[in-house]
């Protein structure tokens, strides 16, 4: 299928984001791929933790900003400190310098005047992508000012297209950075995270499965004459259809976002996820074992005594990520100052996105929505 040259960088794009998923070392191509998209000069992710910590992860043209950032004006960029103030951080909307500066800021801040103008950066568009209600994650694409203007609409759309498949591909990517576990092969790195990865080669045969998926193995996921069975009535035929369309490596069936699928629990007390993540045929995966992967399955077991996932609610409902991250939590009998706490926002805006859910959802009670999401979510 012959693709224009914007589907073309695009797809050269969302490769390169699904062969990071399991190999981060890759991610910093992967955003360079992204600023490729934009024609721009270079792309990063920005996370921080409700421990207060904080990272980045930068395309390789950005390594001498990232520098310079880290060291003298990581407490001093007033896009970060007003993007943080105002929920950008989780809220799963893409923003750019206009929502957040005025121009008065643009024309004076030290950080507008003296370190983009340094790095030959001015413009920014962004959005969150975390996946993980402790850390939040968001994606920046950095822009030369002075070559063209501030991110259009358009191009913030385009940017939350591309930051669904990164928030797909962080679900494996942040549990393989925790506790280290980069500094093991993948092998072994695979082994230790807390959910199920199961790798599929162009037949659908299942080539390697990790412990944590084994584990999941039961009525609802079997190795069947060596595929993967999941679910069963709707759910599988809808997972079989989405995984057959990834092993024939369509183009434009890997640059449309798949929803994530619930697996509804038969005599248990938990859930599954599932979440395909495709594989390029240029694939960049770290271990020989990989190599012949074009799908990975991701299954992440929930108790029902536990907050949905909001991609999940979100998906759902019709929902942002940020007003499903606290939908999730508020849905679970959490009430809205713990909900704010746990996500680490302010309680003023906790209420203020939960006001947008009931709207959208058509409640106007917290017990309404907790009802809502055991009947469409949870059960």
């Amino acid at each position: 299928m012959d693709l224009g040259s914007s589907d073309s960088r695009i797809l050269r794009a969302v490769e390169a984001i699904y062969d990071a998923a399991p190999d981060p070392s890759q991610w910093p191509r992967a955003l360079g791929a992204i600023a490729d998209c934009f024609g721009d000069v270079g792309a990063l992710l920005i996370w921080h933790r409700n421990d207060g910590s904080y990272g980045t992860m930068v395309s390789e043209s950005l390594a001498r900003a990232q520098r310079d950032y880290e060291d003298n004006w990581r407490h001093r960029d007033i896009r970060a400190i007003r993007a943080t103030e105002r929920g950008y951080f989780f809220s799963g909307v893409p923003f750019a310098d206009r929502h957040i500066c005025s121009d008065e800021e643009i024309r004076t801040d030290p950080c507008y005047r003296d370190f983009l103008v340094r790095h030959r950066l001015g413009w920014f568009g962004a959005v969150a992508v975390s996946p993980n209600r402790d850390i939040g994650v968001m994606l920046t694409i950095q822009r030369d000012s002075r070559q063209k203007p501030q991110f259009s609409d358009p191009e913030l759309d385009l940017l939350a297209r591309i930051g669904r498949h990164i928030e797909k591909a962080l679900r494996l990517s942040i549990r393989l950075l925790d506790a280290e576990l980069t500094n093991l092969g993948l092998g072994d790195a695979l082994a230790r995270v807390g959910i199920g990865v199961f790798a599929l080669d162009s037949l659908g045969r299942v080539v390697f499965s990790n412990p944590a998926g084994e584990r999941l193995l039961g009525d609802q996921l079997q190795i069947v004459q060596d595929r993967l069975r999941i679910g069963a009535g709707i759910a599988r035929e809808v997972i079989d259809e989405a995984l057959g369309r990834a092993l024939r490596g369509d183009p434009r069936e890997l640059i449309d976002n798949q929803k994530p699928v619930l697996v509804r629990p038969v005599g248990t007390h938990s859930r599954l996820v599932v979440y395909l993540l495709p594989v390029g045929l240029r694939s960049n995966l770290a271990e020989q074992f990989l190599t012949h992967t074009r799908a990975i399955v991701l299954a992440i077991e929930q108790r029902l005594d536990e907050p949905a996932d909001p991609a999940v609610v979100r998906d759902v409902l019709g929902l942002t990520l940020g007003e499903a991250r606290i939908a999730a939590l508020v849905g679970s009998g959490l009430p809205p100052k713990e909900a704010a706490e746990r996500l680490g926002i302010s309680d003023e805006t906790a209420r203020t996105v939960l006001k947008r859910v009931f709207s959208k959802v058509g409640v106007s009670r917290q017990s309404e929505l907790v009802a809502i999401l055991a009947r469409l979510v949870l059960r």
